[in-house]
């Protein structure tokens, strides 16, 4: 019907409503699964994500149609959970540098289930999460992370570094138990 993503955030400009309705209807999973990494409670996340299409459908015009219009809105649903996160006062932030951070990603050799991982992501403290989130799954870098959550480079390195420790040892714990399920 829109065509293109593009073509769908110019019918949005222009007010059209069935293109809101379109866009909401395509994208709300994706974006509900993004709040959720950050929110880790779904009342929250579905507020957020609220919240992030209302920016969205208000912001439109500011979209330079360059880029992917997807990514474009995957940063206004990131900010949206981290502006909630700051004004809840949920990101607790050690204020330690890190004296050396593990490169080592968090390996998964077993057949875990996709939704088992994300269980464990969400379950990680709201420091360690948003971190986490931010650098491996959003690809920001650790002076992006600084600079949005205002804390320093070590401290947005010790969280993920905290974070992916505790990440892989929950995970070994779990593979544990499968393989007790198994036997």
């Amino acid at each position: 019907l829109f065509g293109t993503e593009h073509d769908l955030a110019r019918a949005i400009s222009k007010g059209d409503a069935k293109a809101q309705s379109t866009l909401y209807e395509s994208y709300s999973p994706k974006m509900l699964s993004i709040c959720l990494r950050y929110m880790g409670d779904i009342m929250e996340a579905e507020d957020v994500m609220i919240e992030g299409f209302m920016r969205i459908f208000d912001k439109i015009n500011q979209f330079n149609f360059t880029g992917s219009f997807e990514g474009w809105m995957r940063r206004i649903m990131v900010n949206e959970a981290l502006m909630r996160l700051r004004g809840k006062k949920m990101i607790n932030v050690e204020l330690e540098e890190v004296r050396q951070e593990s490169s080592n990603a968090v390996s998964v050799e077993s057949n875990m289930q996709a939704e088992e991982l994300l269980k464990i992501v969400n379950d990680l403290p709201v420091g360690y999460r948003t971190v986490f989130n931010l650098y491996a799954i959003e690809g920001y870098s650790h002076a992006e992370i600084a600079e949005q959550l205002q804390i320093s480079e070590g401290t947005s390195k010790s969280q993920l570094s905290r974070a992916r420790a505790l990440l892989q040892e929950r995970v070994k714990v779990m593979e544990k138990d499968h393989l007790r399920k198994t036997k």
